[in-house]
């Protein structure tokens, strides 16, 4: 038998083993690489939910102490208390909390949303706790910004995530109806 005849079985065994080895390690690695994008995605829609959720209740806590000073109308007034403000407060710190773990897990255009969010919900707290006096008048505008402030992060969360499609704004909600006459309404 010839030297040939006997390197040529050995050497396609060797390129079988070599081309297999290469394949595995190149599924092996598509294969990890993709559970670490549904593990940080799973983390991510939690940390941008939980942002969300907590920036809607303090929003609300707002409004509630803007309808105490008799700013707006609609939920139901609350006094600023030592108590209302401890609660405002924790719920702050929550927020603030919840800020930091976004900025870890959020893109770029969702963290940059999220801070026009923050400065929107302190605008909001400065009208509601009465820090700035002069602007009272402004809590309408202020309020509204902050709602388009937050449906902007909601978009940027959700093409972060690879949801398809918008969120539709096309039923006016209570606050948005205007009279046929006079000023807005305040929300």
């Amino acid at each position: 038998m010839s030297l040939t005849a006997q390197i040529l079985p050995l050497a396609g065994v060797a390129l079988g083993a070599v081309t297999s080895f290469l394949v595995t390690s190149a599924n092996e690695r598509t294969r990890w690489r993709r559970q670490q994008s549904v593990r940080w995605d799973e983390h991510r829609l939690t940390a941008y939910a939980e942002y969300a959720h907590a920036v809607k209740e303090l929003a609300a806590r707002y409004q509630m102490l803007a309808a105490g000073r008799g700013l707006t109308t609609g939920p139901v007034p609350v006094e600023a208390t030592p108590e209302v403000i401890a609660e405002v407060s924790q719920l702050e710190a929550r927020r603030s909390a919840l800020s930091e773990t976004l900025g870890l897990l959020g893109d770029t255009e969702a963290n940059t949303a999220s801070k026009s969010v923050d400065q929107c919900l302190w605008r909001l707290e400065g009208l509601a706790r009465g820090v700035d006096p002069s602007a009272e008048q402004d809590w309408g505008q202020a309020y509204l910004q902050f709602r388009q402030a937050r449906d902007r992060y909601v978009e940027h969360a959700r093409a972060s995530l690879g949801v398809p499609g918008a969120v539709s704004r096309a039923v006016p909600r209570p606050d948005d109806r205007r009279p046929a006459s006079g000023p807005p309404a305040t929300p």
